[in-house]
């Protein structure tokens, strides 16, 4: 029996399915198939338009990425994901949903589909019998469902004092346990709908968490449960009267908040290659973080995608700035987290909980993949402050990031030319947009002047 067929024997109230892809941004997008037609969805498939992979941050045509004019705006055809055809449980009446992805007309993997980005970097490593084993770390504000008077976004209500959340308590249990209807509904939620939610943590933030996913050895699959988990999270507090987000600085002088990814390198016979004799790792992981090393730059306009992913970036935020790597240093860029030798890992703490997964897990997996095979040797590990090291910082302005992605030959060999140019038209019309917006701030300075 097929796994449609095998859900709706199982689920037999459900009455409609809500079907997405995830477009350059990571946000989704698609449709509501009602129960009577959703069979198709794994065969012959849905036809959606080749353009929803190349619209800005608000859902509007970026002409510049080519998927629009030149196309005639045609159709790919999509089918589910393999495991994603789950019911929606935050939801009140009887609900399904399923990822998609998307194959051209001659049923080739659609170049433009972030999923498919990924997938062309992760057969690098299939050709050579490596396997990358990835785990991500997610952070996120809950938000009262309701602005300011400003319209600025706040901290909720504690669920059990109703008083408003304005403390930093980071690995706070008092905060966890006010939040715990919230938070366990998360994790309860992310279960039934297999995604692998692992411990979850109060951070700096007030109403700021963090929950983790464990490892798996399918990176597809690691981006798929990000970006399922990140539903979640949004559709719970939904759920509970509070909203949720993911942007990286919502507030100016608060934490912001990051997507770690944590991964290792498995060779034909499940050994890490990253693991030697003692906690210092083996050679190859330090081809593998020269590697990094050397396309951080390169891939900072990816791992921060927006305007407000650069906020992050301040000396001493916990967010670095350096491009450094070190022992079981959090202020440096890449960290070797302590562990058992044969856990030795990665793990790159540049990116904020704003990007999309399927691009940010390709370009360091692609970074990795270049030092070992060019044998990169990196610098020395950073001890102490990496904020106060002589290293060179990467881009930490968006015009920056952009311009070194733009001439990036890394990009162009990995991701391919076709996909840097759809990404830059689709960043420069947010960029050129958000330039024309006059903010609260200048009124304020200047207006009166």
């Amino acid at each position: 029996m097929e796994e449609g067929d095998l859900f709706f024997d199982h689920h037999p109230d459900i009455e409609d399915v809500e079907v997405f892809v995830v477009d350059v941004n990571g946000v989704l997008r698609g449709k509501t198939i009602p129960r009577a037609g959703a069979g198709k969805i794994f065969n012959p498939g849905v036809r959606l338009p080749r353009s929803v992979f190349a619209v800005d941050v608000w859902g509007r045509d970026v002409l510049a990425a080519g998927l629009i004019a030149e196309t005639g705006d045609n159709d790919g055809v999509c089918r589910a994901v393999p495991g994603t055809l789950h019911r929606v449980p935050w939801v009140d009446r009887p609900v399904a949903q399923a990822m998609l992805t998307m194959a051209d007309s001659e049923g080739k993997p659609f170049f433009a589909d972030p999923r498919q980005v990924l997938a062309r970097v992760l057969s690098l490593y299939d050709k050579v019998g490596l396997v990358p084993v990835v785990a991500a770390e997610l952070e996120f504000y809950l938000l009262d469902n309701k602005p300011d008077e400003k319209r600025r976004p706040q901290p909720p209500s504690s669920p059990r004092t109703g008083k408003r959340v304005e403390a930093e308590q980071v690995l706070s249990l008092k905060k966890l346990e006010e939040f715990d209807k919230v938070l366990s509904e998360i994790v309860e939620y992310c279960r039934a709908q297999n995604i692998p939610a692992d411990a979850v943590s109060s951070e700096m933030g007030p109403g700021q968490f963090e929950i983790n996913l464990y490892h798996e050895p399918d990176a597809l699959s690691a981006a798929d449960h990000v970006t399922l988990m990140k539903r979640v999270v949004s559709g719970v507090a939904t759920k509970n009267g509070m909203a949720a987000t993911f942007m990286a600085k919502p507030y100016g002088d608060k934490s912001g908040s990051g997507m770690h990814f944590h991964f290792s390198i498995l060779d034909r016979k499940g050994n890490n290659i990253f693991a030697g004799e003692d906690s210092r790792g083996s050679p190859r992981l330090k081809h593998a973080l020269g590697g990094l090393l050397a396309t951080m730059s390169d891939s900072i306009a990816i791992l921060a995608p927006h305007a407000n992913s650069y906020r992050r970036f301040r000396t001493g935020s916990h967010a670095p700035t350096k491009m450094t790597w070190g022992y079981d240093n959090r202020s440096a860029a890449l960290r070797v987290p302590e562990s058992d030798i044969a856990a030795t890992r990665i793990e790159y703490r540049v990116p904020g909980a704003d990007n999309n997964p399927y691009l940010a897990l390709a370009v360091i997996l692609a970074g990795a993949f270049y030092g070992l095979k060019g044998k990169i040797t990196p610098s020395a590990p950073v001890r102490g402050d990496a904020y106060e090291s002589k290293a060179k910082t990467f881009p930490t302005t968006w015009e920056g990031a952009l311009a070194a992605f733009e001439k990036s030959r890394f990009i162009d060999a990995f991701l391919g030319k076709e996909y840097k140019k759809l990404y830059l038209a689709c960043k420069r019309k947010e960029q050129e947009e958000i330039s024309r917006q006059v903010s609260s701030v200048e009124h304020d300075a200047y207006l009166s002047i």
